[in-house]
């Protein structure tokens, strides 16, 4: 079915494809602060293990929001891990950080989300896509903020 929205179909399907680059760096984030939330061990344990918590709650909402917006653009979200690997900046770790360790990887991978959403924003502008402008600019402040506060842990 044809969909009328204002929005071309080329540049729907360059839109979803963007989108598709943030909803992977997003699951690896979610994925990565899960474990780290079971794992984080040490003197600040008990703030991590919250903090952490926050964190992939807020991913497992912001997630289900951005495959929505795919679908809602006309295109097929990407739901493996197969295509998360080829999509995403955010790497997936099989080792076992100390705290400090999770919160520099945690920084540095809130910040590549960061990039991945600002990257999107410009297809988006171009054809006055004010509902994926504003998902983005949510996700934005969100991952800024959120490295933001674990950074304050590192000075």
């Amino acid at each position: 079915m044809d969909i009328h929205t204002g929005i071309p179909k080329d540049k729907r399907k360059e839109i979803a494809a963007a989108l598709n680059h943030l909803l992977a760096d997003s699951y690896l984030l979610y994925l990565k602060s899960h474990n780290y939330h079971w794992n984080v061990t040490g003197e600040l344990f008990h703030s991590l293990h919250e903090l952490f918590e926050e964190h992939y709650s807020e991913l497992a909402e912001a997630i289900d929001e951005i495959a929505e917006r795919i679908r809602a653009l006309g295109f097929r979200a990407p739901g493996s891990f197969e295509e998360y690997s080829k999509l995403a900046t955010v790497e997936e770790e099989t080792d076992n950080p100390d705290a400090m360790e999770m919160i520099r990887r945690a920084v540095r991978d809130h910040e590549k989300v960061v990039r991945t959403a600002r990257e999107a924003l410009g297809p988006c502008q171009e054809v006055d896509d004010e509902a994926t402008i504003d998902l983005l600019t949510e996700r934005l402040a969100v991952h800024e903020k959120s490295a933001w506060m674990l950074r304050s842990h590192l000075e």
